[in-house]
């Protein structure tokens, strides 16, 4: 399978120029598998749900219905990060969306710092997606600093991870490194360039989009100011195997009587 990260720089509150941007490099590309950034289509560094609002989009709207029509066309896949609006709540949500339409959506679960007053929390289950019979899971940015979320993906049986991401710390892409080899999982990071400043807040993105093959292997990872699409072939199949040696699956040498959930939970001062 063909897989392709697209890193972009973002114009904020500009759908109509950030969407045709990423149709342009998108029809640049043969990938079957197609990840765009966090909030591609908006820009990040919205104040509240009322700034984003007027933004925010349906399953409907207009950016699902451009990348549904490049989709058909060039049968491939394409997910990446949007402002959901459903009913009075606006989450910070993915699509995933085939040759035949809209596949489904994931809500980030984990926010990050101010996102906290602009958006809801993500309240959908993980789910798996199948595309030419590999299984694919969905995460955004701040996801990657909880381990669970990978680590459930991989027992429900994920071979790819598509993360899409707006990142300002530096940590995330070694980190998927850890990530992908702990859980032997592909993984493709796609995250955005350039600054974005609301009053004396200066945010600047990481870039560093990168594909990580399950035995920790940075297959590709783009510049930190580089614009583009980005793509590999890789084989999913090598995600199946759990074997960290001939002796260690990643799996089967899980103690779960050791793991105590009381342990797990943070202490509370009395």
């Amino acid at each position: 399978m063909k897989v392709a990260t697209v890193q972009m720089n973002i114009k904020f509150a500009d759908i109509q120029h950030n969407v045709s941007r990423a149709k342009e490099l998108i029809e640049n590309s043969n990938a079957r598998l197609i990840v765009l950034p966090e909030l591609f289509n908006t820009g990040y560094m919205f104040d509240s749900p009322e700034e984003i609002l007027s933004f925010s989009e349906d399953t409907n709207g207009y950016t699902i219905k451009v990348l549904e029509s490049i989709a058909k066309s060039k049968e491939c896949y394409i997910t990446g990060g949007f402002a959901e609006k459903d009913n009075n709540n606006i989450y910070n949500s993915s699509f995933l969306i085939g040759p035949t339409g809209l596949c489904g959506i994931y809500r980030k679960i984990h926010l990050f710092r101010d996102e906290k007053r602009v958006f809801k929390p993500g309240d959908l289950p993980l789910r798996l997606y199948e595309i030419d019979g590999f299984n694919i899971g969905l995460m955004i940015c701040f996801d990657w600093l909880f381990p669970e979320i990978s680590r459930s993906y991989a027992l429900m049986g994920a071979d790819i991870i598509c993360h899409s991401a707006n990142l300002v710390l530096p940590f995330c892409p070694d980190a998927l490194i850890t990530r992908a080899l702990e859980n032997r999982m592909f993984f493709i990071l796609s995250n955005r360039i350039g600054c974005e400043s609301m009053g004396d807040k200066l945010l600047k993105f990481i870039g560093k989009s990168e594909i990580v093959a399950p035995n920790g292997d940075v297959l590709i990872r783009a510049g930190a100011d580089v614009e583009g699409i980005f793509e590999v072939e890789i084989d999913p199949l090598q995600a199946r195997d759990k074997n960290i040696t001939p002796l260690n699956n990643i799996f089967e040498d899980r103690r779960c009587d050791m793991y105590s959930e009381k342990l797990l939970k943070p202490k509370t001062k009395e």
